[in-house]
């Protein structure tokens, strides 16, 4: 009964995966001596010897051949040597084979136990490294129970992921079998239990990530995202930007008619994402994240105020967004807080286009392309921003400059 017990634990231990043959015969030699210790005293004068393949074990119980027995557990009396008609001199070691009776039916069980803690042990320890190894990896599992704070995630061995409520998207529910994609958080070792491994769908890595599975040029180094800042299941916003000039980053996010983008979409729950084009130019990059509203000017003020955008009361709403959260995005990404303010009706602005008598056209062209399509927005600006973003001589700024302050002095 014994014995059996003991080749059952043997088999599970040698059937198991990812264990390399070095810290199998280490660990199972280490757990027999430790029980040898135990009933004889001392295993130092044992030879174990484990064959993993057949899942068995012989220990061999080594006593040198003395004359008078001082110490039983490493000497033998040459009489006892001989009396089954071997011919043993003073001096020799006589080696004799150890019945796993011998440790008794509560040695058996203590072995069978520690077997298997040492088992759980390295089973633990072999899933805490492999996961710790793809935090910030996209996960792909089945869906094995669902409560109301997390869902249970099961990967191809049975081992156990989470899914809290607070990492999934708003509205989302899933059901027993269904597959699930989610980003690896965090892996924690709580109280030496199994692992703590937890998923995440709402954060930015894991839309970042997805970005770099559709993308080839992104997950080639063509193509780099600056920045993510999302609010799970209603919109997010990704800076992207070239180390190509011959590729276009938005069209190569987007894809033609939308199909790379399409299947992120689907799999954030529809949530909508708006690609932009990343530049260091503060007001520029808050130009480009409020859009599709337009800005009649920013003021930038210090690093602690917050940044004042100037809108047409028709454009407030769709600067804002539905929730305050298209200017909360634009604020994540620039990395201040933004305040939209509703130009005075009274005070009446001039599109640039009004000037082409004055100025030439090819220069109105190159203000529009940063933004600047109305004489205010310009004049928000200072001269050496607008020469700077615009790629304008000093001196033909400094005259765009004179004509527009003209046209408000005349009011």
């Amino acid at each position: 009964m014994e014995k059996t017990e003991l080749k059952d634990a043997f088999s599970e231990f040698k059937n198991l995966k990812n264990i390399d043959r070095p810290t199998m015969m280490g660990v199972l030699e280490d757990v027999f001596r430790t029980q040898l210790a135990k009933t004889y005293g001392s295993a130092d004068n044992f030879d174990i010897i484990i064959n993993i393949d057949k899942g068995d074990c012989e220990i061999y119980w080594n006593r040198d051949v003395v004359e008078t027995v001082e110490d039983p557990n490493t000497q033998i009396s040459l009489e006892e040597a001989n009396s089954e008609e071997d011919e043993f001199e003073i001096g020799d070691t006589y080696a004799t084979k150890v019945d796993m009776k011998n440790f008794g039916r509560r040695g058996i069980l203590n072995l069978r136990q520690n077997l298997q803690g040492r088992i759980m042990d390295i089973e633990k320890a072999n899933l805490y490294n492999k996961y710790t190894g793809m935090i910030g990896e996209i996960f792909t599992g089945e869906v094995y129970q669902t409560w109301s704070k997390e869902a249970l995630i099961l990967d191809e061995d049975g081992n156990e992921l989470r899914l809290p409520k607070s990492e999934q998207i708003p509205g989302e529910h899933f059901k027993k079998n269904d597959t699930v994609k989610a980003i690896i958080k965090s892996v924690e070792m709580k109280n030496n239990t199994t692992p703590y491994i937890v998923l995440s769908r709402t954060s930015n890595e894991f839309l970042e990530k997805l970005f770099e599975q559709e993308v080839p040029e992104i997950y080639d180094g063509l193509i780099t995202i600056k920045k993510v800042v999302r609010v799970p299941g209603e919109r997010a916003k990704v800076a992207v930007e070239s180390y190509d000039e011959r590729i276009d980053p938005i069209g190569a996010c987007i894809g033609v008619k939308g199909s790379r983008i399409i299947g992120i979409v689907r799999e954030l729950r529809n949530e909508n994402i708006d690609v932009l084009q990343w530049t260091s130019n503060t007001q520029l990059l808050i130009q480009r994240a409020l859009n599709p509203a337009k800005i009649s000017s920013v003021v930038i003020g210090g690093e602690n105020e917050k940044i004042k955008v100037y809108m047409h009361p028709d454009e407030v709403k769709k600067g804002i967004g539905k929730g305050g959260c298209n200017i909360k995005l634009a604020g994540m990404l620039v990395g201040r807080e933004i305040e939209v303010w509703r130009e005075q009706e009274d005070e009446e602005d001039v599109l640039l286009s009004e000037f082409s008598n004055e100025i030439d056209q090819w220069i109105i062209d190159k203000l529009q392309s940063i933004g600047c399509d109305t004489a205010k927005s310009v004049l928000a600006c200072t001269p050496a921003d607008i020469a700077k973003r615009a790629d304008l001589e000093d001196e033909t700024v400094a005259e765009i400059f004179r004509i527009l302050k003209e046209e408000f002095e005349e009011e």
